[in-house]
């Protein structure tokens, strides 16, 4: 198969290259008849030239081949001229070609000046990780960089040495998912947020702080999982823990190692002192991680792991062990985003710990806010299998199988006092489990409210939850399209029957206009008292609400919209979750103490993750 064409005019000469999956390139040269490829004795070797006319014209064309380049050693995707640039007022097209190739290399090609012989003259490309090779590749217009896109969906960029023009380096690039992203969370500290997404990867974003400069830019600076199986969701445990989920029945805890540390407090500009507190707790910290052959599990690296490479003249140094060493981490100290390469295989966090309890794939988890307890919960449509899970965050034991819904549980929230869990289902209801003294034979959650087909609102999937950060409501959002805010939770109850009585909605059914598949309340108030709202729906869309009981029956007046962002601002596709940033200020700003701005990370089925500065004033 043909994988690409281009045509380059030199002089009178019209050059076309192709590449394909045979691993070649192929170079021919066309020129009218009248100027033929010269004659040749009968015994010497000569390559046919094919004959053709051009319709409507008397004019005949000779096409022979030119070159056939081998260097590829799989197939290759694209071939490409250098574009011609202006030089001296007159505009020039250097004869050099760039081609892609799924073998994971980039090459260069030019004649040689003496013989005219096309030879390699530049390769790049990726080594080790999780790769296959790369679909397409371009000259800058002065071809001093070269952009390559990868099969997983990244960018790679090189830029030309000044001095020694065969040196190539990687530069920073955008970079991000290549496919769903279906959760996505800010650290407790509000300095980087985690995605995890349907391409198998859970990425790490930050503002990297340039010296000197006032412009902040977000980056991904790490990539802690990259996994056999697709991620679902995750939940921060701390500053630097988390704990995620796939379509697997397993669910894994990461810890940062100590190289990530420090080039997090690099790139950021946040001095070690203040991370130090997190290194301190744990001397033992691995430099960094590696996945073994066939392995699906982070390894940590320790700094007595990393073997110094022998001398090439020691005998030792073609022994297959070195050939094929099984730690690929080598830690780098950087001062800016990592390039493709090293996000790919120096960025790994090891994992500490696997949770394993449920009997199909997991679908949400959430850490309460002291990081003591884990709930989790999977795929299910018996009530069996649709129990969640309680597991101690710190002897990562099993604590509790609360069963209630019938279908899915498809998102859990702890409330911020951490003395409520709330779940939201499937099966079109919610369940409100009520923390109780821990003593060693009785529960820790019990059941203190729900809707049932009686007092059920929702008449469709509800998909989303959040807590107001008094605690005092909670949030709902359904395919129905309705957002309801209910409580009040802080009532000193004692018995279970007022509880369940006690909770009714607070507001007004909100009709958010096409199915709501995400909702979230900021934990700063507008100045006036009001909760900030924003909900997500299924067509992309992000609308932001203010909500404020203001008496004793909900009314219409309780709800006020704020922003409906537009199309160039909104997700493409179904918005998959929201994320409000804890406190107010902008990550990686001087303005941290400022009480004006807030920060919302959304996520998205359209592969994107972005980040929204809400001016908190204005609504």
């Amino acid at each position: 198969w043909i994988r690409g064409i281009e045509w380059a005019v030199f002089g009178e000469d019209l050059f076309l290259a192709s590449c394909a999956q045979d691993c070649l390139i192929r170079i021919w040269k066309v020129c009218t008849k009248s100027e033929q490829f010269p004659e040749t004795e009968d015994d010497s070797i000569r390559l046919k030239e094919n004959v053709f006319t051009v319709k409507d014209t008397d004019t005949a064309y000779a096409i022979a081949l030119e070159s056939v380049l081998a260097g590829h050693e799989n197939w290759v995707y694209a071939v490409h001229w250098q574009p011609s640039f202006s030089k001296d007022g007159s505009m020039q097209q250097p004869m050099r070609i760039l081609s892609a190739s799924m073998d994971k290399t980039v090459i260069i090609w030019e004649p040689d000046k003496e013989s005219g012989v096309w030879l390699e003259q530049v390769r790049v490309g990726e080594v080790g990780g999780n790769t296959l090779g790369f679909f397409d590749c371009q000259f800058s217009p002065d071809g001093s960089m070269i952009v390559a896109h990868a099969f997983h969906g990244a960018l790679h960029l090189w830029k030309q040495a000044t001095v020694n023009k065969k040196e190539w380096t990687p530069e920073v690039v955008i970079s991000g998912h290549f496919n769903s992203v279906e959760d996505v969370k800010w650290d407790p500290e509000g300095e980087f947020i985690i995605s995890v997404g349907s391409d198998q990867t859970t990425r790490l974003f930050a503002p990297w702080k340039r010296k000197q400069e006032t412009e902040v830019t977000w980056h991904e600076i790490a990539r802690p999982q990259v996994h056999g199986y697709d991620m679902r969701c995750l939940a921060m445990i701390g500053r630097f823990q988390f704990v995620s989920g796939a379509d697997e029945k397993v669910l894994r805890v990461f810890r940062a190692p100590k190289n990530f540390i420090e080039n997090f407090s690099n790139i950021t500009g946040i001095p070690m002192e203040k991370l130090c507190s997190h290194v301190s707790q744990s001397p033992d910290l691995p430099e960094g991680a590696t996945v073994p052959a066939l392995g699906l599990s982070n390894k940590a690296v320790f700094e007595g792991d990393m073997a110094v490479q022998p001398a090439e003249d020691e005998e030792t140094f073609n022994s297959i062990s070195n050939q094929y060493p099984e730690i690929y981490f080598q830690p780098l100290i950087l001062t800016e985003p990592p390039p493709e390469d090293h996000l790919l295989q120096n960025t790994l966090w090891p994992e500490i710990q696997k949770l394993y309890g449920h009997g199909y794939e997991i679908f949400c988890v959430a850490c309460n806010n002291s990081n003591t307890v884990i709930a989790s919960a999977c795929k299910a449509s018996k009530k069996e299998h649709a129990a969640i899970i309680l597991w101690s965050a710190t002897s990562w034991k099993k604590l509790q199988s609360l069963s209630f819904h019938n279908l899915t549980v498809t998102q859990l929230a702890f409330s911020p006092n951490d003395k409520f869990l709330l779940a939201v289902s499937r099966d079109r209801n919610w369940s409100l489990w009520r923390k109780q003294d821990s003593s060693e034979s009785g529960p820790v959650f019990s059941c203190c409210a729900y809707t049932d087909k009686n007092t059920a609102v929702h008449s469709r999937i509800i998909w989303s939850c959040d807590w107001t950060p008094d605690s005092k409501y909670f949030i709902t959002g359904s395919r129905d399209k309705k957002v309801i805010i209910w409580g009040q939770c802080n009532l000193s109850v004692t018995t279970e029957g007022n509880m369940l009585d006690s909770i009714k909605p607070c507001s007004t059914v909100l009709d958010a206009g096409d199915s709501v598949t995400a909702v979230s309340i900021s934990h700063v108030l507008t100045p006036d008292g009001r909760y900030i709202v924003a909900v997500g729906l299924e067509n992309g869309k992000i609308i932001l609400y203010t909500w404020k009981q203001s008496g004793q029956e909900p009314t219409l007046a309780d709800w006020t919209m704020c922003v409906e962002m537009d199309n160039s601002q909104s997700h493409a596709l179904a918005v998959k979750r929201l994320c409000w940033r804890h406190h107010a200020g902008r990550a990686g700003h001087n303005d941290q103490n400022s009480s004006e701005w807030l920060q919302l990370a959304s996520c998205g089925a359209d592969h994107c993750v972005k980040i929204f500065n809400v001016n908190r004033f204005a609504l």
